[in-house]
């Protein structure tokens, strides 16, 4: 018997949270919930025990970086995901410095969901190509990044703290 992945979407506009789930229930290793706000996912989250959680940006009552801070704060093990429309730096970076593990645009194809599901949950960070371009910052070195000026990019990522188990940004072209 396989373990499945449980995998808690939130977002509050039912096509994008319903379109997400059905992509994810056609996966035969995966259960899939979906809830409305930060403040349900926070209520519910000892019941729903989700592996994963993709994770709105913008909500109403509790938006997706408080959700996403008070989350770890009772399960430091939970990998989060942020979904979002806006591609600026600012954006990318808030949600990994709230412990986000990734970051995917809500107009990315469909077939990037899963890829990043299943990163984020052998610990390892996930941006979307979007949003490693909105993360352009000053450095030499830029791994996994493509065209002009690459070579003058380097990438945010989660690192693990370990004293409670969050995520701080870190940059991933640091030697050793």
């Amino acid at each position: 018997m396989t373990c499945k992945l449980r995998i808690a979407i939130v977002d509050d506009h039912p096509m994008v949270a319903e379109g997400i789930q059905s992509i994810l229930e056609s996966y035969d290793d995966v259960v899939v919930g979906a809830l409305n706000n930060g403040r349900n996912v926070i209520e519910l989250l000892d019941t729903l025990d989700p592996d994963v959680i993709l994770m709105d940006l913008n909500m109403p009552d509790i938006g997706g970086l408080s959700a996403t801070e008070i989350v770890l704060e009772g399960r430091p093990g939970t990998h989060i995901v942020i979904l979002s429309m806006h591609d600026t730096p600012e954006y990318t970076s808030s949600a990994l410095n709230h412990g986000a593990m990734g970051y995917i645009l809500k107009d990315v194809p469909t077939d990037e969901i899963k890829p990043a599901i299943n990163t984020v949950i052998q610990r390892d960070s996930y941006l979307c190509t979007g949003a490693k371009g909105s993360l352009a910052l000053e450095g030499s070195c830029a791994r996994g990044a493509d065209g002009p000026g690459a070579d003058n990019i380097a990438l945010t990522c989660a690192e693990p703290i370990a004293q409670t188990g969050r995520s701080r940004p870190r940059d991933i072209c640091e030697d050793g």
